[in-house]
């Protein structure tokens, strides 16, 4: 299976790169908003889709029995069901509010799971031109360059990075600015929020900050980012401790282990509609 895994990891690579080129077309043709998803601020534009479409259109001429996970297809009413069977899970444009603005964090994200294990990540940072990959057991990289972690111990000396989704019903907000302020009060270096979560992600791998958390996030965000992070040395862990469940829409990935469970003490918890619940009965 090495072999067929490692084909369709470059398969991955070559379809990303070319997804970011209809990216980055669509930067300058066509940043319209065509609808909004769970809220006025979760959006989708024409572009998501078509990305998507490729990326799956072209994984299934190659491979015909594997399955998806994309989230313009949830949106549209496809379960979200890891199983134990080769799964792409795909982000068209992880960031679409930045596409949106040109804001210039904006991703592919590509995970890849076989009995419910991640054995590939591919993120593509469009406008950085920055391809993030990572094999299970054979670390991470940026543009072919190996990734290595923060070594840093001393959450003081740390710049950690979160973000606030598109939830934003009241108690939720209050929860995540209730657990900024603590992490803020530590206190920290600083606080930075990409837009992306798969690009926070890579940055934890590449060393550039020293942890990410968030809670609303979904599988497609970030199940290629979690093995970057690991094979770049790093540690992910639940909000509240413990092993993350990349359908539980919370994480933290960090340096290591002391810092994680630092910022977990501080984390005003609560836990978002799983991604993979039951569809409601129509």
């Amino acid at each position: 299976m090495d072999d067929l895994w490692q084909d369709a990891m470059d398969h991955a690579v070559a379809i990303a790169r070319k997804s970011g080129q209809m990216v980055r077309e669509a930067l300058r043709d066509d940043r319209k908003v065509m609808m909004t998803k769970s809220s006025s601020i979760d959006l989708v534009t024409q572009t998501d889709q078509k990305v998507e479409q490729l990326i799956i259109k072209s994984v299934k001429e190659k491979f015909p029995t594997h399955r998806f996970i994309g989230e313009e297809s949830v949106a549209a009413g496809e379960p979200c069901d890891l199983t134990d069977f080769p799964t792409w899970i795909i982000d068209p444009i992880d960031g679409t509010t930045n596409f949106v603005h040109a804001f210039p964090f904006v991703a592919v994200s590509i995970g890849f799971c076989v009995n419910k294990q991640c054995e590939f990540g591919v993120v593509y940072s469009c406008l950085q031109d920055q391809m993030f990959t990572a094999r299970r057991g054979r670390g991470a990289f940026c543009n072919g360059e190996p990734l290595q972690v923060s070594t840093e111990e001393d959450i003081s000396r740390s710049i950690i990075a979160t973000e606030f989704g598109s939830n934003r019903e009241t108690e939720a907000i209050d929860r995540m600015f209730s657990s900024l302020r603590k992490i803020v009060c530590i206190p920290v270096q600083g606080v930075r929020s990409a837009g992306s979560a798969a690009v926070n992600m890579c940055l934890v791998a590449s060393g550039c900050v020293e942890a990410y958390y968030e809670i609303g996030i979904h599988v497609w965000d970030v199940a290629a980012g979690s093995l970057l992070v690991t094979e770049a040395g790093g540690v992910l862990m639940d909000v509240e401790g413990g092993v993350v469940d990349l359908m539980s829409r919370r994480i933290i990935a960090a340096n290591n282990r002391t810092l994680a469970e630092r910022i977990v003490k501080e984390i005003d918890s609560f836990s978002p509609t799983r991604d993979d619940a039951p569809l409601p009965k129509q």
